[in-house]
């Protein structure tokens, strides 16, 4: 017998590394801007035609990447997301819980769900853990050239790719499937075999969504940043999350060990499913 489906899913931004994806190079070094200039023109073009924050952000960095003459390409950008920083031990994090899960007799899987940019995610160095990268993404024309957005994934957004895990209907432009009814009990991953670690105000939708049928929301800080661990602790407080650790994912970590709790509450959730 194949072994149960189990899921990790993670946000990005904040979570798996420090701050905004585009603030790690791209914004200051590339655009030659100051982050906090940057998102106050996001918020005043989402204002001004009133649109989507994800989808003004995405429009504003194709628009000044091509005022700077800036190349455009699919790899470009995946260049790019070779540079990102990622929290303390986090490479050596999924191979690690993957073998615990194996322990246990389950089959975790990994998953992104974010509002940053997928082309950056895909160049970083974990993008090869994970079974999809949900995160909001550019068209491409012929010559591979970003032109516009392809994806975008706000805060409600973000919802759909749980059920879209839970289902086991990975595809991104497939409507059919993740709208076709299907019992609870014939769906592959059951919420109580997923966990989400996210960090603030755009996985509040998620994280509620997790609480509400039964799944692990794991509330992710960043320890040198006092304003993080307090949106945290609110999160807990609201009963938006259940679980909250630093974000550092290195072996025996606060977080390493919430991870390894979590892993063997499903184990043993799919024993106790055996005599039921």
């Amino acid at each position: 017998m194949s072994r149960p489906l189990a899921v990790f899913a993670y946000d990005f931004d904040g979570t798996l590394a420090p701050g905004n994806m585009q603030e790690h190079a791209f914004i200051p070094d590339e655009l030659g801007m100051k982050h906090a200039d940057f998102w106050a023109e996001v918020k005043a073009l989402a204002e001004q035609q009133r649109g989507d924050g994800i989808l003004a952000y995405m429009h504003l960095m194709l628009e000044k990447a091509r005022e700077r003459g800036l190349e455009l390409s699919l790899d470009s950008w995946r260049r790019r997301g070779a540079s990102l920083r990622l929290f303390p031990g986090v490479e050596a994090w999924f191979g690690r819980q993957n073998a615990r899960a194996e322990t246990l007799g389950l089959d975790l899987r990994h998953f992104i769900i974010s509002s940053g940019n997928r082309e950056l995610i895909e160049g970083s160095p974990i993008a090869p853990e994970f079974e999809r990268i949900y995160a909001s993404a550019f068209m491409f024309d012929a010559r591979h050239d970003a032109v516009g957005a392809a994806l975008a994934i706000n805060y409600t957004g973000k919802t759909q790719y749980l059920f879209r895990i839970n289902k086991w209907t990975l595809d991104e432009w497939d409507s059919d499937s993740i709208n076709a009814v299907q019992a609870d009990r014939d769906r592959p991953v059951p919420f109580e075999r997923i966990a989400f670690f996210g960090d603030g105000l755009t996985d509040i939708p998620v994280m509620r969504v997790m609480t509400d049928h039964g799944g692990h929301p794991v509330a992710v800080y960043d320890s040198d940043k006092p304003i993080t661990e307090a949106a945290a602790a609110k999160l807990l407080a609201d009963g938006r999350a259940r679980l909250a650790a630093g974000g550092d994912y290195r072996e025996g970590s606060p977080l390493d060990d919430l991870a390894a709790e979590i892993l063997a509450a499903m184990a043993r959730g799919v024993r106790a499913e055996l005599f039921e």
